[in-house]
């Protein structure tokens, strides 16, 4: 259909990952939003000595200028057509602004490992429980719903920040993570998310949330006045600014609204979003999460309720810090001497979706050469520490099991299988506190591979469905954010309606026996290599 033939208005939505931004035009319309445009555009990672992990805010809003053009060129539609905008943003970094909105130092990474000593020296000593002061853990369990636990909380990083560039921490005026850095470059209004405020776990969260706690901020050592306001998801932040409109190509004064982490949205995005619906994630991070109405936590697994997109509804999630990070991994250092493979096979779209894409093709044809449980090896995927259900940052990846059979095929497939079995441990934790119920869903890049969704299925032993275009569920989470909060759909409770399933994996019974033989083994691997990880990088 030709752009003047089509109906509905158009939202854009803005997805920052960790080293790539990509740009949708949705339309919406008809009860279901339909895929437009998008364009895609990297960023880099910096990795600093001591664990440090940076990234330069004016890079996301290259990315981000970049794709907006591009998206809007490629949809053949004017500015005009576009009535509104959201961002969906990597979660738990921080990005101290001055005064003026400019940011003070380069942004720090949820993978961030450098405030060891602060977390150390802040939840570290008198009376503990579960490793935590017992000062500092039981009011921010009542009052927060969840307790700065790892050393790569946003906490400890200002403090990181505070105690070693004190001249740079005397120029802070506002703590932001990135979306809300985009936010206040669109808008002009310093604002944050209630699922952003919540991860910070300052925020209080009970009756759906109560605003910045005094007391949190003052045993934790944070500065009131640096604190923002906080909004909902599809809450207006303000207009786009006519300045800002001119860069992006767009007509100044569209909404802007809240938006929300890229949990928040990846979660809205995938239609898991009634209570006991569950998904799976795997981008560069991952994570399992479940849909619950109430607040849980459970400090030793690392697993906390963070405040959902849509009211009275908590994301209870386990977080994995490297996931398709791995199949990345796997590429580089074990697929690119098969170079000539790999490029005849490569696509020609923009941005990292066509290397994933050509990667998830290849992965699809060659693993399934490859019989469930790979000969027997085991990969564990922890190449840069984990969160949950153990918070190790010393923890690292490793190939167990290894014989003179195994080639490269099944470690592939090892790598693949170990992804999946963290998150068959993931939700294995999850099922001790809350319900979950009905198939699973499974977005991010992963889910592009029929091969990686049906090892999904047999490892977590669940049926597993996927959904059109499950690397964009961020963004398709922002734009029913737009949808909502112009009033073209009656609430964000609606996405599980508005996001069907596209496939379905029903899990293979004979496949099921090989990998319960080996889970039990992977969990092991951590427990008996521990002290190891940590006298090797401790």
């Amino acid at each position: 259909m030709s752009p003047a033939g089509r109906k509905g208005p158009l939202v854009l939505s803005c997805d920052l990952g960790t080293t790539s931004a990509k740009t949708c035009l949705y339309r919406v319309g008809d009860g279901a939003l339909e895929l437009v445009a998008s364009a895609s555009a990297e960023y880099a990672l910096s990795f600093l000595p001591g664990g440090g992990v940076e990234q330069d805010p004016e890079a996301w809003w290259r990315a981000i200028v970049a794709t907006t053009r591009l998206a809007l060129e490629r949809s053949g539609e004017s500015a005009a057509s576009v009535r509104g905008m959201a961002f969906c943003c990597q979660m738990q970094g921080l990005v101290l602004v001055d005064r003026d909105g400019s940011p003070v130092r380069p942004a720090m990474s949820y993978m961030d490992q450098r405030a060891t000593e602060q977390r150390r020296r802040g939840i570290g000593r008198g009376v503990m429980i579960a490793g935590i002061e017992i000062s500092k853990l039981l009011p921010s369990l009542v009052i927060a719903g969840g307790v700065s636990a790892s050393v790569k909380d946003p906490v400890w990083k200002y403090r990181w920040v505070r105690e070693n560039e004190s001249e740079v921490f005397a120029r802070v005026a506002t703590w932001l993570d990135a979306k809300e850095y985009l936010v206040l470059r669109c808008t002009g209004r310093a604002c944050m998310t209630k699922d952003s405020a919540n991860a910070t776990f300052l925020y209080d969260t009970r009756g759906g949330g109560r605003g910045w706690s005094g007391l949190l901020l003052s045993l934790f050592g944070v500065e009131p006045s640096h604190m923002p306001e906080v909004i909902g998801a599809s809450d207006e932040a303000g207009p786009l600014l006519p300045a800002v409109a001119a860069e992006l190509g767009l007509e100044p004064g569209i909404p802007v609204f809240g938006g929300g982490g890229d949990l928040s949205l990846i979660a809205l995005g995938s239609g898991a979003v009634a209570p006991g619906r569950a998904h799976v994630y795997m981008g560069t991070s991952g994570w399992v999460s479940a849909v619950t109405e109430r607040r849980v936590v459970d400090t030793d697994a690392y697993i906390a309720a963070v405040l959902g997109p849509v009211p009275g509804r908590y994301n209870y999630i386990s977080e994995q810090e490297t996931s398709g990070k791995c199949l990345e991994w796997a590429r580089d250092h074990l697929a690119l001497d098969e170079i000539g493979v790999y490029l005849e096979r490569r696509t020609a779209v923009d941005g990292p979706e066509g290397r994933y894409a050509s990667l998830y093709d290849l992965l699809s044809e060659k693993i399934e050469e490859v019989p469930p449980g790979s000969g027997g090896t085991i990969f564990a995927p922890w190449l840069h520490g984990n969160r949950s259900p153990f918070e190790d940052s010393a923890a690292r990846g490793m190939f167990f099991n290894i014989s003179l059979a195994t080639g490269k095929r099944a470690m592939f497939r090892a790598v693949v299988e170990g992804i999946a079995m963290h998150n068959r441990w993931q939700l294995e934790s999850i099922r001790r506190k809350v319900r979950v119920e009905g198939p699973l869903r499974f977005v991010g890049g992963g889910a592009l591979s029929p091969a990686i969704a049906g090892i999904m299925a047999d490892v977590l032993g669940e049926t597993i469905e996927t959904i059109a275009s499950p690397q964009n569920a961020g963004a398709l989470g922002a734009a029913l954010v737009c949808a909502a909060g112009l009033g073209a759909i009656g609430g964000l409770a609606e996405a599980g309606e508005l996001v069907p399933p596209n496939a379905v994996y029903e899990p293979r019974q004979g496949n099921r026996a090989v990998y319960a033989k080996a889970f039990p083994v992977f969990k092991e691997l951590y427990y008996s290599n521990r002290k190891s990880f940590k006298a090797l990088n401790g």
